[in-house]
């Protein structure tokens, strides 16, 4: 007697123990490093970290190292700086994304192809390419040497315009007709119509502009010369200098950069996915 046939959509066991093969290991190379550094954060002078077993659970676990750190480097003024320029290139994407990416998406210009192509022509070029011109521009405008200056260039992302494309184009041009037609003006269609559907999307942008503005640590390096203007990843610079031989000291000061971001997608999470699925291609 034949088996019991499987549905289309079904999975064998042989296949579920392959994912969950295949997810472990997906896991342990993603989550492995960051539990590495937190471990190494934790742990004491007394021991030994370059030891042939490795040890993942500290033998006297301290905060010594956090101390230590934050003693060396002014870190809460890093992470202000850190923050003052995260928040200028969140603010930016958000309302420049938006208002672009509805243009594009909505409103029937001339040049609108031409400009979609120059915006995709842009993401095509890597970022150093363009350090130089970026520079000039920020010291020409008298930015150099600033907190906005580090913040300008990344002010509007083009990948952010056209993900907030997208996310309008995915709104039924129906309901725009409908509003056009009783008199709704562009940004009322905007404000009633555009912004309650791509909430999800603009939660994408706002993790992905804190993330970019955190993290950067070239151009900040170029652009600053004043140690009390320092973000936090260019600050933190000092310790792998100074600290080359403590890998504790420098582990804790990576958790200290880290901490925010993990509390930035945790806050946005829900909003997060809920982009991500909207932004997804159904079938």
């Amino acid at each position: 007697m034949a088996g019991k046939a499987r549905g289309f959509n079904s999975v064998s066991p042989t296949e579920k123990v392959i994912r969950y093969v295949l997810l472990a290991l997906v896991l342990v190379i993603t989550i492995g490093p960051f539990l590495w550094q937190l471990s190494t954060s934790l742990k004491s002078v007394t021991e030994d970290v370059f030891t042939r077993t490795p040890s993942f659970v500290p033998q006297d676990p301290t905060l010594a190292n956090y101390a230590e750190v934050t003693e060396t480097i002014p870190v809460i003024g890093y992470a202000a700086n850190s923050l003052f320029v995260a928040v200028l290139v969140v603010a930016g994407n958000t309302i420049g994304a938006t208002l672009a990416g509805f243009a594009l998406a909505k409103l029937e210009f001339r040049g609108s192809k031409l400009v979609l192509g120059l915006l995709l022509a842009t993401l095509v070029l890597p970022g150093e390419v363009t350090l130089i011109s970026q520079y000039v521009i920020v010291r020409g405008l008298g930015f150099a040497d600033s907190l906005v200056g580090v913040a300008l260039p990344g002010a509007i992302q083009m990948l952010n315009v056209l993900l907030m494309r997208t996310a309008f184009q995915s709104i039924p041009k129906e309901i725009d007709s409908a509003a056009i037609i009783d008199g709704a003006t562009a940004w009322q269609r905007l404000i009633h119509i555009g912004l309650p559907n791509v909430r999800g999307m603009l939660s994408v942008i706002v993790i992905f502009s804190f993330i970019y503005a955190w993290d950067d640590f070239l151009w900040p390096l170029l652009v600053l010369t004043d140690p009390d203007k320092y973000t936090l990843t260019v600050g933190l610079q000092y310790l792998s200098g100074t600290f080359s031989n403590n890998p504790r000291l420098i582990a804790a000061g990576t958790m200290l950069a880290f901490l925010p971001i993990v509390a930035m997608f945790a806050f946005f999470q829900r909003f997060f996915f809920r982009g991500v699925e909207a932004g997804a291609i159904k079938g």
